[in-house]
């Protein structure tokens, strides 16, 4: 009986886990600000699509600029959007010298503001520096299965070399999201992250 229990258990968490992603530090552009460091017409060419479907790692690499350092070779990823968006990890927020808080993506009233550069031209946001705040998308088609609702508050486990119960991690359901945890790459080092690691809500 009790071995049986146990392999329903291991069953009913493996149709409920799901593929984490690390993710970079990375900036996002509005159209304007995209001008203003690369000129008139200019426009991001994907290189690689992401898992969430339109989202693309771009051509373009800008710098960061704090008070106390820099981040070179930073990824702008596509499409633009209204509002320009850089997202680091704590450990980049103590090189720039920058207290940035832990934010949803585009939450970014209150936050502090970045100078961007490219080459000789730059561009300094008012606000929009923020360290992502942990969270999966979820398909609609797989809210069920996970047993989710949108904008609910769970504990993840992830999988990794160091397996880790993460808190605090936000769920958000659309139509036009694949099923992926993001987390950033301090979270990532911390578990042991490698491509394909797998994870799964705890539940009680």
């Amino acid at each position: 009986m009790i071995a049986e229990k146990v392999v329903d258990r291991v069953k009913e968490r493996t149709e409920q886990t799901f593929e984490v992603e690390a993710s970079g530090r990375h900036i996002h552009l509005s159209e304007e600000d995209l001008r203003t460091l690369c000129g008139e017409n200019s426009k991001l060419i994907p290189v690689k699509y992401l898992s969430q479907p339109g989202q693309f790692v771009s051509q373009l690499r800008l710098t960061l600029v704090g008070s106390k350092g820099c981040l070179n070779n930073v990824v702008v990823l596509g499409p633009t959007r209204k509002n320009s968006q850089v997202e680091i990890s704590l450990t980049d927020s103590n090189i720039l010298g920058i207290k940035t808080p832990v934010r949803m993506s585009g939450d970014i009233e209150g936050t502090p503001g970045i100078t961007i550069v490219n080459g000789s031209k730059s561009v300094t946001l008012e606000k929009g520096l923020i360290v992502a705040k942990r969270h999966i998308h979820v398909k609609t088609s797989d809210a069920e299965r996970l047993g989710v609702k949108d904008q609910e508050i769970v504990k993840v486990k992830v999988m990794g070399q160091r397996p880790l119960i993460f808190d605090d991690v936000v769920v958000r359901i659309n139509d036009n999201y694949s099923t992926f945890m993001h987390i950033d790459y301090d979270e990532s080092n911390a578990c042991g992250f490698s491509k394909g690691t797998q994870a799964y809500i705890v539940r009680g």
